[in-house]
């Protein structure tokens, strides 16, 4: 007859079958393994820690960097930046940068050299620029050298544009540093001008595009 446990109390042994019907006892134990028998469990790997991401450091020859003079900022002198130059006060002197932005209510007095130029305050002098935009507040007076110009309907500009013969080129590392010279922001060559006959008398220039 299989053996059997009595439920109603705590048992000692349990039954398992070991084949022909025929089950043996084996001891039970209901107390937790002490701590010698305990398998030991491997620590764990520390879990490995993201690095923190570091910023790519700024190089000049990228034109990675925006020179900002704010208003209220008066720069009396000329201007060289390899990277792009945002102006919102006032310079009284040449600019030459990758890249120029003449801010609403800012005010230049000089050449400006550089590749792409936005106007939208006030410049007197001569543009030397790849790309120039004229935007619907801006005020120009004097020559402005392009491969493209837009103007926006109501900018003032009171002057002449000509086409570049050559690109503009954004300043050099050496130009920064004082071992090459600055290229020449005014033409060699004198501009041509044009005047209305019969309309115009005082002989004011016209405005050619």
């Amino acid at each position: 007859m299989p053996a059997s446990l009595d439920i109603g109390a705590p048992a000692a042994f349990a039954s398992r079958e070991i084949g022909h019907g025929r089950q043996e006892l084996y001891p039970v134990s209901y107390f937790s393994p002490t701590k010698n028998e305990r398998p030991v469990k491997a620590p764990e790997a520390p879990a490995a820690q993201p690095r923190p991401a570091v910023a790519a450091p700024v190089k000049l020859g990228e034109r990675e960097i925006v020179s900002t003079f704010g208003a209220g900022l008066l720069i009396t002198g000329n201007v060289v930046s390899t990277g792009g130059v945002q102006v919102f006060g006032r310079v009284d002197g040449d600019i030459h940068a990758a890249h120029l932005v003449i801010g609403k209510g800012a005010s230049v007095h000089g050449n400006a050299r550089a590749q792409d130029v936005v106007v939208d305050g006030a410049f007197k002098g001569t543009i030397h620029g790849n790309n120039v935009k004229l935007q619907a507040t801006a005020a120009v007076e004097g020559e402005v050298y392009n491969r493209s110009l837009a103007i926006d309907q109501n900018a003032q500009f009171e002057g002449v544009a000509r086409r570049l013969t050559q690109p503009v080129e954004p300043p050099t590392e050496d130009q920064i540093k004082g071992g090459a010279a600055q290229p020449g922001l005014v033409p060699e060559q004198p501009v041509a001008q044009g005047y209305a006959s019969g309309h115009n008398v005082d002989n004011r220039p016209l405005t050619t595009y």
